[in-house]
């Protein structure tokens, strides 16, 4: 025969369950820390939960883009595991996320690929270097598109021919 468990005092709570702050926000991160830290960084003011709560939310969103762009990344390299190359690979082809950390260093996140393409040889050829570079522009003006391309070399080679024998047609 089990006595029966005692119960303490908390069962007729009005509330009911007991909710965090973070719960109650719909946020994963956590609020009291972030309110901790607001108040530490501005001594001698008031600050509001509500100011904690934004900040878990806008810290939890970047957090959510950053990681979605860099598993794209990781999946376009076919790795499982997302590392500082893909990190910083994301980072730096999205624009916005780009002028948000402009003084940021990853480390271990290497540098954007990019091939000039002067060093390409001519498969008109022709050696004239001023007539690769003026392709070159050719081919960059004609794609309409400011974000940095991840192209192979050999995407690129093709796409500086065809921009080359465009131009060279046309004249």
């Amino acid at each position: 025969m089990v006595p029966p468990a005692t119960t303490s005092g908390r069962v007729g709570r009005k509330g009911g369950e007991r909710k965090s702050k973070s719960v109650r926000a719909g946020v994963l991160f956590s609020v009291p820390r972030f309110h901790r830290y607001i108040k530490k960084s501005v001594p001698k003011s008031r600050v509001t939960m509500a100011a904690a709560v934004y900040t878990a939310a806008v810290i939890e969103y970047l957090t959510a883009e950053v990681l979605e762009l860099s598993g794209n990344a990781a999946k376009d390299h076919k790795k499982q595991r997302i590392n500082a190359r893909h990190l910083f690979l994301a980072v730096s082809i999205d624009e916005e996320l780009k002028k948000l950390l402009h003084g940021v260093t990853i480390p271990q996140g290497g540098v954007l690929p990019h091939v000039n393409a002067f060093l390409f040889k001519n498969k008109l050829g022709n050696d004239d270097s001023s007539h690769t570079t003026s392709t070159a522009r050719t081919s960059s003006a004609t794609a309409g598109t400011n974000k940095p391309s991840l192209l192979s070399s050999a995407s690129l080679k093709k796409q500086t021919s065809v921009a080359g024998k465009n131009a060279s047609s046309s004249a």
